[in-house]
This record gives structure tokens, sequence and C-alpha cells, in this order.
């Protein structure tokens, strides 16, 4: 613990900050433009095997996830709606968008760790995590499942 606050203040911190941490960054990340997320991230080269499927058994869990983008007028990736080509290449970016936001919002509510005390501070570290993770591999996942899909189109052009 870094930080030594009471502990009325820790718990207002950790159960009014780490919502507004998931929510601001969520929607601070709908405002970033598009532009941002056409460049192809080092992932976007499909594994063999279905990688995430036999390693994570991403099939039984993935329907569980929550969709945040709508809540901000975002684009929906809970289900695939077409397989137009202009489709695909917007919903390949948003796993991006998607995948730059949970990471970000991993990293900044690990950062909660300077004012909990031990053990509180593990399970931040493991809330963290847990709550960013999942959907890192689902929003991976998919995108590994889609680009194959859009490069089998006639004249693919992976966003």
């Amino acid at each position: 613990m870094w930080l030594d606050f009471s502990n009325l203040t820790i718990v207002l911190l950790n159960c009014l900050g780490i919502p507004a941490i998931h929510l601001g960054i969520a929607w601070l990340c709908e405002q970033i433009a598009d532009e941002r997320f056409v460049t192809p991230f080092p992932d976007d080269i499909p594994k063999p095997g279905n990688f995430y499927e036999k390693y994570f058994l991403i099939r039984r869990w993935k329907h569980l996830l929550p969709d945040g983008a709508p809540w901000f007028n975002g684009f929906p990736k809970k289900k695939l709606k077409s397989t137009e080509p202009a489709y695909l290449r917007k919903f390949i970016l948003e796993t991006r968008r998607g995948e730059f936001s949970h990471w970000l919002q991993w990293i900044m509510i690990t950062t909660f760790i300077a004012w909990n005390p031990f053990p509180a501070n593990l399970v931040i570290i493991v809330y963290a995590a847990a709550s960013n993770v999942p959907c890192l591999l689902n929003l991976r996942h998919t995108r590994q499942r889609l680009i194959p899909v859009l490069m089998k189109q006639p004249s693919p052009q992976v966003p």
C-alpha cells in the first residue's frame, strides 16, 4: 500500500472508481476515430487449429460476456449480422477497439493496489484480470475467426 487512506475512503475509491474506470475508458475508446484501429494488431495472424477454442474452451463461456459497446452507441459485437466485406472489416476493427479498451481498463484498475492494503490489493489484481482477460480472449478469438472469412471474399482487404 503506497498511499494511506482511511478504510471508508478506500471502500469509496474502489466502489466508485472501478466502475468509473470500466465505463469511462469504454466511452473514451468509442470516441476514438476508426482510423486508429485500421492497422492490424500483431495477433491478427490466424492461429492454426482453433487455438482459443482448444486451449481456452472459449465456445463454452463466451456467451456469458456482456457487449458494452451498445451502451455507448458503439458497434454491437454479440452476434454477426452479415458477411458483407464492409461489415466484416468494421467488425474486425471494432474487435481491435474493444481489445484496446480492455487492456487500458486492466492497467488502470491494477493501479488501485496503490491504496489497497494486503490482501485487498491481491483481490484488485485478480479482479482486474478476471474482468478483462475473458473479454480480451473473446475479442481475439472473434477476430481470428473473421479474418479468414473476409480473406475468402472477392477482392479481400483486411482492415
